[in-house]
Formats: structure tokens, sequence, C-alpha cells
């Protein structure tokens, strides 16, 4: 394919890395930290996951854009992620729900990529080298290797960023199940994906949506059976006022469960550290073990920071008893917390994993028996 009509375009890495290839998308230029997704489809889901704000994502897979773009599979109201880089873009989308071409899409949100580049040699580098600061540049914005590095260096880090208010909602709204509502949950938006909600929904669980800014008084007026804490982008130690929100709840003894960033988010409520991951877990076939029953799933991912622990370790928390409860077999990262005298859990993963796998989706019954339970 001659994407971008043959213009040229260039990802430079903040350590002088130059990638060449051909504009994809649109054309201009957009910084953020290059990153690297193993998902092998599923791709306008990751693309309009908030909790890929501000960072390039690198696909993996060679080819990307078959199915083409569809009005129905989007995670959330936009593309989020900050530039786009693929090999081998389709030709000519096929699929029958296909609305128009994925490079369409990137054109008409102004997502600026690059395609024909060697994808391969690049995931490789960053894998090595670590997520880092990088740039996309095409058309006029291609400049001398120096002059690109320049503007790289100039862009913010992701370590200290604070991003969930910047993808939260604006203002509350509820999710309501077809049938009768069995329990209220308030779900704290800090980049939550459009399934999370969708799939209490089905377990008869009416759940109110609440921004990142929301109070304790805002989430108790709720009256929920529990509270939830979704995914999100940036560093979870700048979101202190989650962070002190989880631990009012965890007073209260009100069923809570995290995914994902919500998973830093009670780590940290319980004392736990977090650190920045060299590359990070991003993709739809990452094993994790739940050190219990040594029972493994695969499961969808999206994260650049992790919490400090030791597999299986318990500890003690101003709540009570806790353990890491799972962790990746692959690297021993943590990948979910237990409270053992609060009810309360999270896991470091995607139970919704659109577009799959799912075999997470159990955690959202052990939710609803987590609140059934304190009912």
């Amino acid at each position: 394919m001659n994407a971008g009509g043959g213009t040229p375009a260039a990802l430079v890495l903040e350590d002088g890395s130059v990638f060449r290839g051909l504009r994809y998308g649109a054309a201009g230029r957009a910084f953020g930290e290059v990153v690297f997704c193993t998902g092998m489809t599923g791709y306008q889901e990751t693309l309009t996951d908030p909790s890929y704000h501000k960072q390039i994502v690198v696909q993996t897979a060679p080819q990307i854009g078959n199915t083409g773009w569809n009005d129905e599979d989007d995670e959330s109201s936009r593309i989020w992620v900050a530039g786009y880089a693929v090999r081998d873009p389709a030709r000519v989308p096929s699929n029958w729900r296909s609305a128009r071409s994925l490079e369409t899409e990137l054109e008409r949100q102004g997502v600026v990529g690059i395609a024909q580049l060697d994808t391969r040699t690049l995931t490789r580098h960053i894998r090595e080298h670590g997520a880092m600061r990088a740039g996309v540049f095409s058309g006029t914005e291609v400049g001398t290797a120096e002059q690109m590095l320049a503007r790289v260096t100039e862009s913010p880090s992701m370590t200290g960023a604070d991003l969930a208010g910047e993808v939260t909602t604006a203002e509350p709204y509820v999710v309501r199940p077809d049938g009768p509502v069995r329990y209220r949950v308030a779900a704290v938006d800090m980049g939550i994906k459009s399934n999370t909600p969708r799939m209490m929904a089905q377990r008869g669980i009416e759940v109110h949506v609440l921004p990142a800014t929301a109070s304790l008084d805002e989430v108790l007026a709720v009256e929920p059976h529990g509270v939830f804490l979704s995914n999100g982008p940036g560093d979870p130690a700048t979101t202190t006022h989650v962070t002190e929100l989880t631990r009012n709840v965890l007073q209260r003894q009100v069923p809570l469960f995290g995914i994902c960033f919500g998973n830093q988010i009670l780590g940290r409520a319980l004392g736990l550290g977090t650190y920045k991951m060299r590359y990070g877990h991003r993709g739809m076939n990452i094993p994790v073990m739940d050190t219990a029953t040594r029972r493994i799933a695969i499961t969808a991912q999206n994260h650049g920071f992790a919490l400090e622990g030791e597999p299986g370790a318990r500890f003690s928390s101003p709540y009570g008893a806790a353990t890491i409860s799972h962790h990746c077999p692959n690297d021993g990262t943590v990948e979910g917390v237990r409270c053992l005298d609060v009810p309360a859990f999270s896991v470091q993963y995607h139970p919704e994993a659109a577009a799959g796998p799912h075999d997470a989706a159990v955690l959202f019954d052990e939710f609803v028996s987590l609140m059934e339970g304190a009912s």
C-alpha cells in the first residue's frame, strides 16, 4: 500500500534512533511515549482505549486495518493514542461491518501515524532500551534528525504524568441493566472503557459512572452496594485524590473492585509502592497466575506502571491483612491484590477484554458475590 500518498514520515526516539517510513493517517507531528502492543486483532478497541492517552502505539502484528473501522466497537468517544505506527496497512478493508478504512478514521480524528517501517526492529529496540519519549513526523514536519530529536526531548515524560483528569467523564452518567436492578455501583472513571459498565449491566448492576474528581459524598450519594476503580493512563503516584477516596471507601468497608490503573490505586491505598516498568504489558495474550489456585488466565493488559511486591506475599495495611493475589509468570509482575479483612480486591488486567480474551470475565461475578455477601 502506498500509505499517505507516499509522503515521507519518521519516528524519532529520545535516544536518537530514527525509523523512516510513510505517512499513515493525518499529516503533522505528534509526541508521546512509544510503546508496543502485541494484540493481533482489536486495533479499534486499542486506539479508543483511554489508557493509551499520550502514547505512540506500535502494532507488532505486521498487517493492520484488514477489517476497517466500524461504528460499534469504540471503547470511548474518540481515538486517544498520541500517534500510531504500523508495518503493512491493509490496501482495502474487508469486513461486512466496516464503514470506512482505518486510515480514513485516523485522518478524520487528526491522528498522526507512520507506516512501512520495520516494526520488528523497533519492538526489539523498545524491549531492550525501554519505553521512552518519541515523536512522529510527516510531510513538512520532517526535518533533520537533530531538529526532530530536539522536539522530542522537549516533550513531557510519562513518569509523573497526571492524565486521569484528561480522560475522565465531564459529567456523571448511568448505565442501567435491561432487567431488574440487583445492585448499584459507583464507578470512578479514570479512563473507563465502554465494555466495562456494559458487562456489569449484564449482571443486573446499575452503574453510576462518576468523574475522577468525585468526592466521597458524591460517591456515597449513589448509595452504592459497591465501588469500582477503572483503568486509566498516567503515573499512579500522581492520582492522590482517588487514592484518598479509596482509603475512605475501605474504611467504610464498602465492597470495592479495581482493574488496571485501579489495581495500582488500591495497592497504593494499602501502602504499596509503584514503579515504572521497562516496557510494560500491552496486548491480549499475557498469562496471569492466581497464587491461591495456581490457575492461569490469558489476559488483556495495558499498563506501564506496576505495584511493588512478591507473588503470594501477605502484608499488613491500615485496613487489616492483604495479599498479592495474582502475578505474571513471565516476569513476576504483581497482577492482583486482595484484602483479607475488608471486602476489596483488584487485578492489573482487563476482565472486560474487548476484543478478548474472555478468561477473566468471571471477576465481575466475583464482584457481585462480594456485594451479595456484604448485603
